[in-house]
């Protein structure tokens, strides 16, 4: 399967970015982006909709930052496996956007009333308020822009440094510490590149198992999890298994993926 971007250098290169220049994206690399969004490789089938649309900087669809002119919805299901399709779908897309010089960021919160003003077809949604409701909704939004560093909030500035990058230990990820030494320099670059996954508060909810001699990569949230604020960890869960694929592909494999869910948990299965 080929991949349209460097893997390792595009994820760690991405960053979530609160501060925009107020420009369009450049037109062709927007329909460089909507012709990905139309053929992106992903190893599963799914029903991820992913609408581009406008926004002015006055708007108030994002809380606390201006919104730069081009911007994203990814719309599905509620259910723990559509929404864990979210984010292994939406963050391809930003991958791939990271990879043309656009910056992005992942949000989960916005104001309903405003996206609606700003895209009339969402209607077309089985949707209401509330991050509860069934059918399909708007699951996550991201800015497509580019970087503005001047005017960056005191806070992005915190959160930059101290925050946003930190990352948990790989062994600290593990379902079973002592996996750690059992595990191929393969899939050791997999899970790191997997470890470096966006996520709500950078909570990093997702915990490594394996199967079949750990020629199988297991991808989920601890049972019984909750996040403090964000209804919809499983979206965590998808990007998170985005990168780990990607990695695996990076060091010339064909993984091969299947999702399932328990419990309200959607469960990766990557395999060598």
């Amino acid at each position: 399967m080929t991949i349209p971007f460097q893997i390792n250098d595009t994820i760690n290169a991405r960053r979530s970015i609160r501060s925009y220049r107020m420009k369009p994206v450049d037109r062709l690399v927007m329909d460089a982006l909507k012709e990905f969004a139309k053929t992106m490789p992903v190893p599963f089938e799914h029903a991820v909709e992913i609408r581009f649309f406008h926004a002015d900087p006055a708007s108030s669809l994002y809380p606390f930052m201006k919104s730069p002119p081009d911007n994203v919805a990814f719309l599905a299901e509620t259910d723990a496996i559509s929404l864990s399709k979210v984010g292994f779908v939406g963050e391809m897309l930003i991958l791939y956007a990271r990879s043309r010089g656009l910056s992005t960021c992942w949000h989960g919160y916005y104001k309903l009333a405003e996206l609606e003003r700003l895209m009339p077809r969402l209607k077309e949604a089985t949707m209401g308020s509330g991050y509860s409701t069934e059918g399909i909704r708007a699951i996550c939004l991201t800015p497509l822009g580019y970087y503005k560093d001047s005017g960056l909030r005191l806070m992005d500035r915190i959160t930059k440094t101290a925050f946003s990058h930190k990352r948990k230990e790989l062994v600290e990820l593990l379902e079973n510490r002592d996996d750690v030494d059992r595990l191929t320099e393969d899939v050791v670059y997999a899970l790191d590149l997997g470890r470096k996954a966006p996520s709500a508060l950078n909570s990093q909810p997702w915990r490594f198992g394996f199967e079949d001699d750990f020629e199988t990569v297991l991808i989920a949230m601890p049972q019984g999890y909750r996040h403090g604020t964000w209804e919809h960890p499983n979206v965590d869960i998808g990007i998170c298994a985005c990168h780990v694929w990607l990695g695996l592909i990076d060091k010339g494999y064909d993984p091969k993926v299947v999702v399932h869910e328990d419990s309200g948990r959607a469960v990766w299965k990557i395999s060598l």
